[in-house]
C-alpha cells in the first residue's frame, strides 16, 4: 500500500530506538517492506555496533535530510582502554594489548579536555565515506589503504562520566560527521595504552530525544494504522523548530 496525498499522515519523521546488529540500511530496509513504504531513509547513520536513536524519513520527510544529518548529535559511550582493534571499535578484530593500569581519571579527563573545540579528524577506513565514489569501508575489506582528507569537527563537550580501569564512560555533544571511535583511539594513543569504542548510544540529534523513539522489534509488530501516532508529520517539524 502506498499512500500517498498531501494530507498523507505517513510522511514525516519516525523516531526508532535502534538495537546493536543492524545497519542503518537494514533497518530502513526493514520498515519499507513491513509498511510497504516506498520512499525511507534515515538522518544520520548509526554503526552497527551502536544503539539509540536513529531518524527515519518517510515520505516528503526525506526532504529533511539536510536538516537532519546536519544536526548535532549527544552520545553515551564507553571507551575501553589496553585494547586496539582494527575498527577501532568493539567489532573489529584485536590488533594490539597493553597494561593500562597506571592510567588514571585525571589523565582521562585531561585527554578528554584536549579533544574538545574545533579539531581536524580524518575518517577511518572503516566508514561510509567515499573516495572517488567507492565507500571507504568496500577498500577496507579488500585490505586497501588509502589518503583520506582530515575533516572539520566540533566537540561541544567531551565528559567522563564513570572511570572504573579499563573502562571509562563518557558522555559526548558533537557535530555531524564525528568518528566517536576514532576519538577514543585518539586518547588511547596519548595514553600510550591504546583503547577502543566499546559501547555507543545516541541519546539526540538535533532537538529529537531517544526518549521519544520506539524500540525497532515493538516498531515491526505495529499495523499501518497503528503505526500515525509514532510518525512527527513534516508540518509540525518545521513548526515546533525540530530541525537544527
Amino acid at each position: 500500500m502506498n499512500r500517498r496525498s498531501d494530507n498523507d499522515p505517513f510522511e514525516g519523521l519516525l523516531l526508532v530506538d535502534k538495537p546493536a546488529g543492524p545497519t542503518s540500511h537494514d533497518i530502513v530496509d526493514a520498515i519499507r517492506r513491513h509498511f510497504r513504504f516506498r520512499k525511507v531513509g534515515h538522518g544520520g547513520t548509526l554503526d552497527p555496533m551502536a544503539t539509540g536513536l536513529l531518524v527515519i524519513l518517510l515520505g516528503r520527510g526525506t526532504k529533511l535530510s539536510n536538516y537532519v544529518i546536519g544536526s548535532d548529535k549527544t552520545y553515551e559511550g564507553t571507551m575501553r582502554l589496553g585494547i586496539t582493534t582494527n575498527t577501532d571499535d568493539a567489532d573489529g578484530e584485536e590488533t594490539g594489548r597493553a597494561d593500562c593500569a597506571g592510567v588514571t581519571r585525571a589523565q582521562v579527563e585531561a585527554e578528554m579536555k584536549k579533544l574538545t573545540g574545533d579539531l581536524m579528524q580524518t575518517p577511518p577506513m572503516v566508514s561510509a565515506v567515499k573516495v572517488k565514489g567507492v565507500p571507504l569501508y568496500k577498500l577496507a575489506r579488500k585490505g586497501q589503504e588509502v589518503e583520506r582528507e582530515p575533516r572539520l569537527i566540533h566537540v561541544y563537550e567531551f565528559t567522563l562520566k564513570q572511570f572504573a580501569s579499563p573502562e571509562a564512560d563518557f558522555i559526548l555533544r558533537c557535530t555531524k560527521g564525528t568518528y566517536v571511535r576514532t576519538l577514543c583511539a585518539d586518547i588511547g594513543r596519548a595514553l600510550g595504552c591504546g583503547a577502543h569504542l566499546n559501547r555507543l548510544r545516541r541519546t539526540q540529534s538535533g532537538r529529537l530525544t531517544v526518549e521519544r523513539a520506539i524500540a525497532l522489534d515493538k516498531l515491526l509488530k505495529l499495523e499501518l494504522p497503528q503505526l500515525e501516532e509514532f510518525v512527527i508529520p513534516v508540518h509540525q517539524v518545521v513548526l515546533e523548530g525540530l530541525h537544527p
